[in-house]
């Protein structure tokens, strides 16, 4: 049910209220979740899917919270239930999702484990805050993560890869574990011996934003705002910022993305 047309989040200033939008807030500077056509000048979105520019923030900045913080906030902390104290893995730590849940489990108290691509992707994890980070690239993140744990695992794993992860994520979480799948960027499909699933009592859930409804993105935003912001504005959570690039070189900031070297977001500026 939604549209392929890129450009889920943006910010900015509202220019024109829509019908029965209260006029007061024209002018107001806010980010919002949309879902396409974010690569525009103006761009259209749901008043109850806009959110307040954090008081630390550039707009540039806001530009880069939407999609990453509403995700992270409903699957780690209302689908996962992550609580204080236990182990989060999250794999991806220095994509946009990545660097976004390391600092939101941290600010709640969890211990943090993330997976990245080379020692430098691993150091800014680290420097996000997490407790571990792992180079998937040349050690096997069930052993480690095992090692790290004492042998117990971790309570709840956020995944965006799929494939060979699923049954990998099975043998590094804990008993009575959670695993939130996201994405799928190796493979929707794998063989996967689903004992060890029943034998660790572990829940395997997953979810996509994307389609949701604008009622309930717009309870997203509201907790967001309530919970999250006091934590931007205190300094202790803010956005990556990977690069910048201007509208019409959109083309050379998916060129970026595609290189897999980034860390955090990279942003569309409109001049």
């Amino acid at each position: 049910g939604a549209p392929d047309i890129p450009g889920l989040e943006v910010a900015g200033e509202i220019v024109l209220p829509g019908a029965g939008v209260d006029g007061s807030v024209l002018g107001r500077k806010v980010m919002a979740l949309v879902p396409g056509g974010g690569y525009g000048e103006y761009c259209v979105a749901h008043l109850s899917n806009t959110l307040t520019i954090p008081s630390p923030l550039s707009v540039a900045e806001a530009a880069a919270i939407p999609e990453t913080f509403f995700t992270v906030w409903h699957n780690v902390f209302q689908r996962g239930n992550l609580k204080p104290g236990q182990v989060f893995l999250v794999h991806g730590g220095s994509s946009g999702i990545g660097t976004t849940a390391i600092q939101l489990a941290k600010a709640h108290g969890a211990s943090v484990i993330a997976t990245a691509g080379s020692a430098e992707k691993c150091d800014v994890c680290r420097k996000l805050g997490a407790d571990l980070a792992i180079n998937y690239r040349e050690e096997d993140f069930v052993a480690v993560v095992q090692e790290f744990t004492g042998g117990k695992g971790a309570d709840l794993i956020l995944d965006m890869v799929g494939g060979s992860y699923i049954e990998r994520n099975y043998d590094a979480a804990a008993m009575d574990g959670t695993i939130v799948q996201i994405a799928f960027l190796q493979s929707p499909k794998a063989e996967v011996n689903f004992a060890k699933l029943m034998m660790k009592r572990l829940h395997h859930t997953g979810s996509t934003l994307r389609a949701r409804s604008v009622e309930f993105k717009a309870g997203l935003a509201r907790e967001l705002e309530e919970k999250v912001w006091p934590l931007i504005e205190a300094g202790k959570v803010r956005p990556l910022m990977d690069s910048t690039f201007a509208l019409n070189e959109a083309a050379s900031a998916h060129a970026r993305m595609e290189e897999s070297s980034h860390a955090g977001k990279i942003v569309l500026k409109v001049s």
